[in-house]
């Protein structure tokens, strides 16, 4: 009966903790619930360390319970030998094993991440698309139209597209948990990160590198859209030499 009343209580427990445990896995900013190929890939590489880590953590606590309940004096010498072993196998021979697997199944995800040839549905070149990190605000800049935005980002569905970073002052990060990985902003440098997203959704960006008072609200709102409707909005918008243009006449005027 006492049995039975624990077991009831540990299957209680689990169903409240269950949730709690499980509430980070998705969501607007989360890396577990992946919209594309490159948050995919790197979601996988999480989850093959969170089993890996969860089988060694399961065998060392039973090896432990049994030296507890097993525990007895052992001469010198062969506790000699048994220590040695534990250094070896726990020491060098696991670490190495851990290290060569994450080698093994981490490259492939890092992949999805570089500016490589390919991988548009339609066999359209990846889009670019600049950001630039400023505090505390993105400007998102795209090269063919002379558009620029302030934090906001839009994407075709099924296009690769290629972010090049830069900043205009500090170190920042740009990161879209659900769409891949993140890339440092770094001023005078531009590096380039490959994003897509799979699904039509809006995505919410965040600024990854601590960059001052403002860094909590460096956000942004990342809007995939159909390719259809991306291109039609992408039509709408002015080029910058009309904006440009419709800014010295409002000047005028105000003059």
């Amino acid at each position: 009966m006492a049995q039975d009343g624990f077991g009831r209580a540990h299957r209680r427990i689990l169903q409240c903790a269950a949730p709690l445990l499980l509430a980070a896995c998705e969501g607007p900013q989360s890396l577990l619930d992946p919209a594309g190929p490159s948050a995919r890939a790197i979601a996988g590489v999480w989850w093959w360390m969170f089993g890996v880590a969860g089988a060694v953590l399961l065998f060392v606590v039973i090896v432990w319970l049994l030296a507890m309940r097993r525990a007895r004096a052992l001469p010198a010498e062969q506790a000699s030998r048994v220590g040695r072993r534990w250094i070896v196998g726990g020491g060098i021979v696991l670490p190495t094993a851990a290290i060569t697997a994450l080698l093994v199944f981490g490259s492939p995800a890092g992949l999805h991440q570089l500016p490589l040839p390919g991988g548009a549905q339609d066999g359209r070149a990846p889009l670019r698309i600049d950001a630039i990190g400023h505090q505390w605000w993105w400007e998102l800049h795209y090269p063919d139209t002379g558009l620029r935005l302030r934090n906001e980002l839009r994407v075709p569905v099924g296009r690769p597209i290629d972010i090049h970073t830069s900043s205009r002052d500090v170190i920042h990060s740009f990161w879209v948990p659900r769409l891949g990985g993140k890339l440092d902003a770094v001023p005078g440098r531009t590096l380039v990160v490959r994003l897509q997203a799979d699904e039509p959704g809006v995505f919410r960006g965040q600024c990854a590198e601590f960059c001052g008072l403002g860094h909590a609200h460096m956000t942004m709102t990342v809007r995939a859209m159909e390719p259809a409707a991306f291109e039609a909005w992408l039509q709408a918008q002015p080029t910058a030499a009309e904006a440009k243009s419709a800014a010295t006449a409002a000047t005028s005027d105000d003059d």
